[in-house]
């Protein structure tokens, strides 16, 4: 059985969703990522000895930001008044990387996925970008949505 495509209208052209008839109701969407570095290059970082700056600081504005750029990112996401944006940075236990969880709240029409999963992602391109001059083999991987609640389609958590 195959699944209509909400972005696919009945042409086959890419389209925008039409939200109009949906009511506002609370959204939350949680993303997650990891990037991982030499454990110089991690303890550099917390002892906030990279020669650009604060990076996990950089990073959390960083992703904050384009989270609020998604629709300009993304072609066919909705601008969407985000009410709250946050990055947390979970240090690996065994000091080579980080666990970025990026979490987006909103009130409206749609989803706010597209914002967490962003935000993850420039986070992560951050720190690669304020470390690379002492580590260019960091690895950024496993960003992936982790929970939505809110709207039509209910609660989604992911797997372990």
């Amino acid at each position: 059985m195959s699944q209509k495509l909400s972005h696919i209208d009945d042409t086959g052209q890419a389209s925008m969703v039409d939200v109009s008839e949906k009511n506002d109701t609370s959204r939350v969407a949680i993303a997650n990522g990891t990037i991982r570095m030499r454990p110089d290059t991690f303890e550099l970082i917390m002892a906030d000895e990279i020669p650009k700056g604060n990076v996990l600081g950089t990073a959390r504005i960083a992703g904050i930001m384009a989270a609020k750029k998604t629709s300009d990112l993304i072609p066919l996401c909705h601008p969407l008044p985000l009410a709250k944006i946050s990055i947390e940075f979970e240090p690996a236990e065994d000091k080579t990387g980080f666990n970025i969880v990026a979490t987006a709240k909103v009130i409206g029409k749609t989803g706010v996925e597209m914002e967490a999963l962003t935000a993850v992602n420039v986070a992560a391109l951050t720190i690669y970008d304020m470390a690379k001059a002492v580590d260019r083999e960091m690895v950024i991987s496993d960003v992936r949505l982790t929970h939505k609640s809110g709207g039509k389609s209910g609660t989604f958590d992911a797997s372990a």
